[in-house]
């Protein structure tokens, strides 16, 4: 079945002309039929002009900075820009620890991760060049975003705030949106009574992690993935979790051969 890629018989190389052979420009029904979708494992999203990703291990691996399979595709933006983000953590940090007695849940403060890896971090990559500024939707969820009965408030309130930055870690409805059974995990509420059946049919569950996600209504409260899959209202920025890096790579880019298993990863070019 064919894929995103030179090796798929596509006529474009180029990200964005990949997509719109396969799928159209992020139509409702994909040109291409479903069969593609599925066999990939990429969907057109409910709610934003976005493919995802979904299932317990999509073919969605690429080589970036050097790693071999090293990365994952999380979505395809309507640019045509691909986010990513990396398949093992490194190592645990603390979301904040010098902006208030528990730190502080502003990421724009700038939150100590935010600084972290958007300098350090980004410096010790060698394909920076691959990376581009992007605004990410950072708006905090309210106290009560577990108990809604669908996504699109939660999208909504993280879509409230922007920031502009090149790195940085998946919010909670990206987490939610990845999971194939929408029926039992796809509100965090869900995902609370259903953790251990959701963790199968999600593949960004890998064990603990720390999300974008913010919680509003005082605490300085964060949204933490546990390692048993649960989500965790109750987290200060000043503790320490597993941190798995997220960017956005340019529609420029092309990819070059590869399947998006891990055996046979994207390989991507400028």
């Amino acid at each position: 079945m064919d894929r995103i890629g030179k090796e798929s018989g596509l006529s474009s190389t180029d990200v964005q002309g990949a997509i719109d052979e396969l799928y159209g420009v992020c139509t409702a029904e994909p040109p291409a039929g479903e069969q593609i979708i599925e066999d990939a494992g990429l969907e057109k999203d409910s709610y934003e002009d976005r493919y995802f990703f979904k299932g317990s291990n999509p073919n969605n691996y690429v080589t970036f900075n050097g790693e071999n399979a090293g990365w994952r595709i999380i979505s395809i933006e309507n640019n045509g820009s691909l986010k990513i983000i990396k398949t093992d953590d490194i190592g645990e940090m603390s979301w904040d620890k010098t902006g208030g007695r528990y730190g502080s849940n502003i990421w724009t403060r700038p939150a100590d991760l935010n600084s972290y890896l958007n300098e350090e971090y980004f410096e010790t990559l060698v394909d920076k060049e691959y990376v581009i500024a992007y605004d990410w939707n950072i708006g905090m969820l309210d106290s009560g975003a577990n108990s809604q009965e669908d996504l699109s408030l939660e999208i909504q309130q993280e879509c409230s705030t922007k920031w502009n930055g090149k790195v940085a870690i998946v919010s909670m409805s990206e987490y939610l949106r990845t999971n194939s059974n929408a029926e039992k995990c796809n509100t965090i509420d869900k995902v609370i009574s259903n953790y251990s059946n959701c963790n199968n049919t999600n593949w960004l569950f890998s064990g603990a992690t720390s999300t974008m996600s913010a919680i509003d209504g005082g605490g300085n409260l964060l949204y933490y993935i546990l390692d048993n899959g649960r989500p965790n209202p109750m987290v200060y920025p000043s503790a320490t979790a597993p941190i798995r890096p997220v960017l956005y790579l340019s529609s420029d880019i092309k990819i070059t051969g590869g399947d998006g298993s891990q055996s046979n990863p994207y390989e991507i070019s400028l």
